[in-house]
């Protein structure tokens, strides 16, 4: 009865409590006793359920009322209600829930930092037990403890995060079910009302894995659900919160859950931007984080690192950057390999971060070492490219590379020593390529300064109309030397506009440029002049950031005269062996020698600064030295720096004059041109100096001793430039008697006959090296005089064009090698070209002279092209050689290596925008146009193409062709843009042409016609591809006279050259049709060259070259191995052509029965290193009709097959490539298919074979144009060497009994005669007799089966092609169109 009443009494208290509120704070101070005492050890651990539970109760509604503080403020109370677990009998209640709910939100709400963690404890094992002893964890329940993990809530109250923190992990094996219950509910079923916190689950899911990944067991999976959304914000929102998981330190996510790892790894390649960009920006962290996971990213980083998007690019070099920054080990070599690719970027933005990125690498790990030596070799490589791109034609590039060299690589603000001890090594360590834009760089800021300097000096002169003209043009000129020159013109401007007003300003600016100027000098004028101009008002002042710009880039930062005595000093250790290069990763000779190499760049730059005893002493020491690299740039270093020696250091110069005479007499070639040129620029009675060099060498010139004649001639041909008053008369002397007489015209030597086209410079002859230099003599002696009043450029020219006639055999004894006829062909065209530059000699020079020097450019030996084709360019672009020689470029179209043709257009258009820019430049260039104007190129590029020696018939398609090429080689860079109606006036200077005469030739109809075709060739090509050319031409073109007659006052010209069936040929790009198989059974040819037949030694006449006669097409045709691509093309025409196919096959079997005293079939080989030429003659038949032969000999030679004396071929050298003559009985290696041949590319090589293969109408012309090629000898019945035969006169073929053996061909079809008479019409020719006509017989009947078994045989091959293709889907990507007809037919 006790316990009823006590039971009621309890149920009153509940309902009092109950309906309390929590602002009642006097009932709250009122019931607070009762409070406590309902917390006692009695209540709590009655044994009666009934009071425990109403106590509960109680208990729950006092935490809410008294919340936030604590009702209980003994932890001995909150033990106890923890203890006996008071709480858990509330699960008998209906609405237990609420009350655990209350008690849950009661307990996180009230804990604070006041609590110790006694408390915290208490309260821990109460609601763990609440969880881990119920049913299941509620919806609201689980809230009420997620709630404490949002971001927001757990900045508020750290101790409940950290409460619920601790309780989930130690209830995690009860809750993690309820977890992912609810997640499921709202990742999947989408069905967010579940939860108050439904918008809140990334972030969750994130706290929830930190504090126990076990936590999300179940809901990883889902997650993989929500990556394949289509929805790119859920997508995006997901890949956010997995970059946090798999990115954090400890985590092993991507280990333990490889599928959702994969799948994550897929949104790299997400259609939306924003998700790929996330993806990037996680990889930094995962990097840095998991070093593990680099292989797995590295692919990805990849294929981001190409990404259309510039901001994705962008990020993934920050990404890898600032991993790499973090530690080099973290990043491999293909990460570093990317941000290397991205700094030619096509967007500035991302070139700038990828290059300020590797700087700041190189710094950290190359410069200051902080990983040590294996993590500065990992990038060493950094300063290379960096460097490098000072090649790039943006003006922000090369600003930024002299940025990062001045802060980075060599930063400006080091103590003097360590600064030149940075820059010493680095230039001994540096690539040859990035030496050269080092010392560009340079070059590029010494011209600046010296434009500021001019600039200057023009402020100093009265105003006038022609001062403000040059003042212009120098700003414009600076203008361009800045970031966006447009802008840069105004800031220029206003710049010079503050020169003019403030004198004291142009002090200081002329104390910067200043020779004398030191670099602490040079840094307090630019802060000087920075802070004049700045406004404090305009915090960003484009104009004072233009201003810094230019005083950066002229400002001498590294270089005055105590940097150049630093590094002398260096170098100095260096030669005495105490300094550190080898610590350095430098060898001592390498640092001396690039030491040297620095000294004499810095020389050009700053002359100045090397104007010192001690300096002069150490260059002194180094002439002495046995290195002849390093004696020779000491010479030049004096030649550049010593104008003042002789006056202010006469010890100096007493010992460098024995020093310099010694070097101009038996030192090397270069040494010798040093010194020569030294004396005279140093030393003003450099008349006597040289005399005393000229006279002796002169005596002692032995051409017996040729390895002790180059250096004597090299030094003599420097003292006739030089000095040509004092020398031109005993120097002619010494050419007529010694250099033509005695050396050029006299071979004492035999060459090896190795068949190589070009040999190593250590392999070449003394005696070539002696001609070589002889003829280098005759051109720098008649540079000296400038005149031609002696005729001697004449003579001069006579011999250098007969050099080239003979292929560089001048004595035609055959004793040079070919490969040092290589070496003379250079020389004389580079000779002429050099005559060329002076004007005198320019206009002596004929146009045929001028056509042998063009030819050149497409020699047999790709290295005479490749050397040519730089000395063509150098001197174009300087402006040196007249407007014919670009020209020149249009013949490279015909190059067969594809890196020369690239080369070349390169060439042309760097030449083309020099020539307009100089034109804008320079308003007095308008009175020369016709020199300097790039379209004025057209007309003597039609007339050097019309004497093309492969343009031989007017109306042959291949050739027409080739034309086409060498035209719109050059037309596409000159109608790049149509300035000026430029496309109207090139179209109407081709018109005018045909109104003319050919100069050359004006009286020969012939001639005169391929000028005119050549014209017709280029209006097509100019019609087609512009629509502007229709327009009014702005001006009259002017045709030049040396090459075109003027036009009579009655002539018009209206006839068009080329047929309308050529026009649309040429414009179409059609290929010719030609029997298949007489390409497969055509010699196989290297990739890229052009075989051609030569005739023999024996037959040598005259020097008449009469390949122009052959057809070039079939040169053109190089035999390619089977692909199954070019396999089914073949098998496509195979049924048209078997038939002639086998009809041509019998009758060559039927003509070699007839011969029954023949000789067997000879096989010659020509190997070119790796790709095999096999060449195939037999012996012709002697009882065919002589009419009959001649008309099949002549038809086959207009095809190009027929080689006369066992048809030797030759092919056309390939990069670097050698020809190499083998013996007959050679296999060709057929282990792999060479890759196909470029048509109608290159020089095409012309045979010497004269038997049957000319044309009646052509015989008496001569063929003199172009470079003769050397005919084959043949030493032995089995072998093959290279000759040096000329081809003989027609004459005298023609007369000769023996008929010339001929090459098997089949590439006709049906047709052999020139006449038309087929297979069958020679069946009943009368030569023929009945034993003849019954082999032909059974041939038809074996014809007729065999017809059958290929087209067998053709239905199984294209089955197999097709097969083949289908199982290769890259191989199926590369058909032509003409491919897949086939398949598809």
């Amino acid at each position: 009865m006790i316990i009823y009443f006590f039971c009621i009494f309890l149920q009153m208290v509940v309902k009092t409590f109950m309906d309390m509120d929590q602002d009642s704070e006097d009932e709250k101070q009122q019931y607070l006793p009762l409070a406590l005492h309902l917390a006692s050890e009695f209540f709590l651990r009655n044994p009666n359920k009934d009071v425990r539970l109403l106590v509960a109760c109680c208990l729950a509604d006092i935490f809410r009322i008294y919340a936030p503080e604590a009702p209980y403020t003994s932890h001995d109370k909150l033990k106890n209600l923890a203890w006996v677990k008071s709480y858990n009998i509330c699960f008998e209640l209906e609405d237990c829930n609420e009350i655990f709910i209350q008690l849950f939100r009661t307990l996180f709400s009230v804990i604070n930092n006041s609590h110790n963690k006694k408390v915290q404890m208490h309260m821990l094992d109460l609601m763990s037990s609440i969880i881990m002893e119920g049913d299941g964890v509620t919806q609201e329940l689980l809230d009420s403890i997620l709630i404490n993990l949002i971001p927001a809530h757990k900045n508020l109250n750290k101790q409940s995060f950290d409460l619920a923190k601790v309780l989930l992990k130690r209830t995690v094996q009860t809750i993690e079910a309820c977890i992912a219950n609810f997640f499921n509910q709202v990742l999947v079923l989408g069905r967010s009302s579940v939860s108050d916190l439904s918008e809140h689950v990334f972030d969750l899911i994130q706290e929830l894995f930190a504090i126990d990944p076990h936590l999300l067991l179940s809901v990883m999976p889902q997650l993989e659900f929500k990556l394949k959304s289509n929805d790119g914000e859920e997508r995006l929102a997901v890949v956010r919160l997995l970059a946090k998981l798999f990115g954090s330190k400890d985590s092993d996510l991507a280990t333990q859950n490889r599928p959702l790892w994969q799948c994550f790894l897929g949104r790299f390649n997400d259609i939306h931007v924003p998700v790929r960009l996330e993806s990037v920006k996680f990889a930094s962290h995962c990097l840095m984080n998991h070093p593990d996971l680099a292989k797995d990213l590295t692919e990805y980083l990849k294929v981001r690192s190409h990404d259309p998007e510039e901001a994705i690019r962008h990020d993934v070099i920050v990404t890898i950057i600032t991993a790499a920054k973090r530690d080099l080990a973290l990043v491999n070599d293909q990460l570093l390999g990317f941000v290397r690719e991205r700094t030619l970027d096509k967007r500035w933005r991302v070139r700038k971060e990828a290059m300020m990125g590797l700087a700041q690498l190189y710094k950290k790990y190359c410069l200051h070492g902080e990983a040590g030596k294996e993590a500065a070799e990992k990038v060493s490589w950094i300063k290379d490219k960096l460097l490098h791109i000072y090649y790039q034609n943006s003006i922000d590039d090369k600003l930024l590379v002299e940025k990062i060299f001045a802060q980075y690589l060599v930063p400006h603000n080091l103590e003097t020593e360590e600064r030149m001890k940075c820059l010493y090594y680095l230039y001994a360590s540096l690539d040859p390529n990035a030496v050269k834009a080092l010392n560009e760089m340079w070059k590029c800021q010494n011209m600046l300064r010296s434009h500021v300097r001019e600039l200057l000096d023009l402020h100093k002169q009265p105003t006038s109309e022609a001062n403000s003209s040059a003042m212009f043009g120098k700003l414009m000129t600076i203008a361009k030397n800045l970031p966006d020159p447009g802008k840069a013109q105004d800031f220029v401007k206003k710049f010079n506009q503050v020169l003019g007003d403030d004198e004291k300003l142009r002090s200081q600016l002329e104390l910067l440029i200043s020779p004398t100027c030191s670099c602490k000098q040079a840094d307090v004028c630019v802060r000087e002049i920075a802070r004049k101009l700045a406004n404090p008002k305009q915090p960003t002042n484009p104009f004072l950031e233009m201003v810094k710009f230019l005083l950066e880039r002229i400002a001498p930062v590294h270089i005055d005269s105590e940097a150049i005595s630093a590094l002398v000093k260096l170098m100095n250790k260096s030669i005495e062996g105490t300094a550190d290069d080898e610590e350095e990763g430098v060898s001592p000779d390498t640092a001396i020698r690039s030491g040297l190499e620095l000294l004499k760049v810095l020389s050009f730059t700053h002359p100045t600064s090397f104007h010192s005893a001690e300096t002069y002493e150490s260059l002194l020491q180094c002439l002495r030295m046995e290195d002849d690299k390093v004696a020779e740039a000491a010479i030049q270093i004096f030649r550049n720096t010593g104008h003042k020696i002789e006056t202010d250091l006469p010890q100096i110069r007493s010992t460098l004059i024995p020093i310099l005479h010694q070097k101009a007499k038996r030192g090397t070639p270069h040494q010798a041109k040093q010194a020569v040129h030294c004396i005279h620029a140093i030393f003003t009675n450099k008349e006597v100096q040289l005399a005393q060099i000229f006279e002796p060498l002169s005596r002692s010139l032995n051409a017996d001793v040729p390895e002790q004649l180059i250096t004597p001639l090299v030094s003599l041909g420097h003292i006739s430039m030089l000095a040509p008053d004092q020398f031109a008369s005993p120097m002619k002397s010494v050419v007529a008697n010694f250099i033509v007489k005695d050396l050029l015209m006299n071979d004492r030597s035999t060459g090896e006959k190795n068949g190589k086209l070009w040999s190593p410079d250590e392999e070449v002859s003394p005696e070539v090296l002696a001609k070589v230099q002889a003829i280098k003599l005759l051109v720098r002696w008649l540079l000296g005089m400038k005149n031609n009043q002696s005729k001697s450029a004449n003579s001069t020219l006579r011999l250098l064009s007969a050099m080239l006639v003979s292929e560089g055999d001048l004595t035609e004894q055959k004793k040079i090698s070919k490969s040092d006829m290589s070496r003379l062909r250079l020389a004389a065209g580079s000779a002429i070209m050099k005559l060329a530059q002076e004007p005198c000699y320019h206009e002596i020079i004929t146009p045929e002279q001028f056509q042998l020097c063009a030819l050149v450019i497409n020699d047999e030996c790709y290295q005479v092209r490749q050397i040519f084709a730089q000395k063509l360019h150098k001197a174009l672009v300087k402006l040196l050689l007249p407007l014919e020689y670009m020209a020149i470029f249009a013949l490279c179209a015909k190059d067969p290596v594809k890196e020369r043709r690239a080369h070349a257009r390169q060439c042309l258009l760097k030449n083309i925008s020099i020539r307009r820019e100089y034109i804008k430049q320079n308003p007095m260039a308008t009175e020369k146009l016709l020199s300097l104007l790039p379209e004025y190129v057209v007309p003597y590029m039609i007339h050097l193409l019309a004497h093309d020696p492969d343009f031989t018939r007017s109306q042959d398609v291949d050739q027409l062709r080739d034309i086409k090429e060498c035209l719109w080689f050059m037309l596409e860079v000159l109608m790049t843009k149509n300035e000026n109606n430029s496309h109207a006036f090139m179209k109407k200077m081709a018109e005018n042409i045909k109104l003319t005469k050919d100069a050359q030739s004006p009286d020969e109809s012939k001639t005169n016609e391929k000028l005119y075709t050549v014209c017709d060739v280029a209006l097509c090509v100019i019609n087609s591809k512009s629509a502007l050319c229709n327009a009014d031409s702005p001006k009259d073109p002017v045709l030049p006279m040396k090459f075109f007659t003027q036009p009579e006052k009655d002539f018009c010209n209206d006839k068009s050259y080329i047929s309308e069936e050529t026009r649309v040929l040429l414009l179409t790009g059609k290929p010719k049709p030609a029997g298949v198989l007489g390409a497969v059974n055509k010699p196989l040819s290297a990739t890229g060259r052009k075989p051609y037949v030569r005739s023999t030694g024996a037959e040598t006449g005259s020097n008449i070259n009469v390949n122009s006669e052959l057809n070039p097409s079939t040169g053109n045709r190089s035999r390619q191995f089977f692909s199954p691509i070019v396999f089914v093309t073949i098998t496509h025409y195979l049924v048209h052509l078997s038939v002639s196919f086998l009809k041509a096959l019998s009758f060559g079997l039927f003509l070699f029965n007839r011969e029954q005293s023949s000789e067997a079939a000879e096989t010659g080989v020509s190997e070119n290193e790796e790709n095999p030429v096999r060449i195939i003659s037999v012996t012709p038949v002697k009882n065919i009709d002589p009419v009959k032969n001649k008309e099949i000999n002549s038809d086959q030679a207009a095809q190009g097959n027929i080689s006369s004396d066992r048809g030797k071929k030759r092919t056309v050298t390939a990069a670097g490539a050698e020809n190499i003559q083998q013996k007959a009985d050679e296999k060709v290696d057929e282990s792999g298919p060479p890759a196909p041949s470029k048509p109608r590319r290159g020089r095409r090589p012309k045979s010497e074979s004269q038997g049957n293969a000319t044309r009646n109408d052509d015989i008496n012309k001569p063929l003199s144009k172009g470079r003769k090629r050397a005919a084959v000898n043949q030493e032995s019945s089995g072998g093959l060497e290279a000759g040096n035969a000329k081809a003989p006169k027609l004459q005298d073929i023609a007369k000769k009994a023996a008929p010339a053996e001929r090459q098997i061909d089949l590439q006709r079809s049906q047709v052999l005669g020139s006449d038309g008479d087929s297979l069958w019409d020679i069946e009943s020719s009368p030569g023929n007799s009945s034993s003849d006509l019954d082999r032909l017989k059974v041939c038809k009947k074996k014809i007729h089966l065999q017809r059958e078994k290929m087209k067998a045989k053709q239905k199984q091959a294209l089955a197999s092609a097709k097969t083949w293709i289908q199982n290769d889907p890259e191989q199926k990507m590369k058909l032509t169109s003409k491919h897949t007809f086939c398949l598809e037919n």
